[in-house]
């Protein structure tokens, strides 16, 4: 590893998910060298067991406080790590790379920012379950495993999607959801970057073919909406949204690397 390539990778999960979910990525960064960080979401420090039992931590979860931790932590760090985002964390990950930080940016099944009008059927009838109820913007929403099997799991059979859901899954804070849903019809978003920045780090966009709720459709659209700086675009055929822990994860990861320390359109 090169002194002055970054010595640091941040890997930042998505909604209804921990740190848990990067387990994997974490030995696999750490066995080449690297300092590997999963920082949860504030309040979401516990064990996935107890925020299931007790998951009051995330109804008050809001973007904004989300992403001022995250920068926190970054900019604590000695040199600009590599940012590798997990839906709503690629999300993060575009925000935080707006506000100057990071020396790479992965985002990974990523939510789209505001501005992004597109709105696939998959990703409504993925969220709908959510949204359909106003109710739930001040609730921790879990999923069903059937909506989640729908929603991350939908090209594992049901044993190991289910083996997955009891593994992983945690509720989702729903203000973010309708904080993300509504964001085009608001200026002051939390979700809104600057699409012409010409100093933001090198930024990609890994989809999977097959995610139902964020689909590469949609990945490709967030990435097409920078008119600056270098952005590209990569899609592993048959990946679901649970790209990051399907068989094969491993091929994501090593391009998620490599294209972060050497990045090209």
């Amino acid at each position: 590893m090169s002194t002055t390539s970054p010595d640091t990778i941040v890997l930042i999960h998505g909604l209804w998910m921990t740190p848990r979910s990067w387990e994997h990525w974490v030995e696999r960064y750490k066995a080449r060298g690297y300092k590997v960080l999963a920082p949860a979401y504030p309040g979401l420090e516990v064990e996935v067991e107890a925020l299931r039992e007790d998951p009051s931590p995330i109804e008050k979860l809001t973007i904004e406080e989300t992403a001022h931790h995250l920068e926190t932590v970054i900019r604590g760090l000695p040199r600009p790590p590599i940012l590798i985002g997990h839906s709503f964390g690629g999300a993060m990950v575009q925000i935080l790379l707006d506000r100057g930080l990071g020396a790479a940016g992965v985002a990974i099944d990523s939510v789209q920012v505001k501005g992004v009008l597109r709105l696939p059927f998959t990703t409504l009838r993925a969220t709908f379950p959510i949204l359909a109820n106003p109710a739930n913007r001040h609730r921790a929403v879990p999923f069903t495993h059937e909506q989640f099997r729908y929603a991350f799991t939908n090209t594992l059979t049901e044993a190991q999607s289910q083996a997955v859901y009891e593994r992983y899954h945690v509720p989702a804070p729903g203000r973010f959801l309708f904080d993300g849903a509504l964001a085009n019809f608001n200026p002051h978003a939390a979700t809104k970057v600057d699409f012409d920045k010409e100093d933001r780090a090198p930024l990609l966009f890994i989809a999977g073919s097959e995610d139902n709720i964020m689909p590469a459709s949609l990945n490709k659209s967030n990435a097409r909406h920078y008119n600056s700086g270098v952005v590209a675009y990569k899609e592993f055929p048959g990946r679901s949204h649970y790209i990051c822990g399907q068989e094969g994860w491993e091929e994501v990861a090593d391009h998620a690397l490599s294209w972060a320390l050497n990045p090209t359109v």
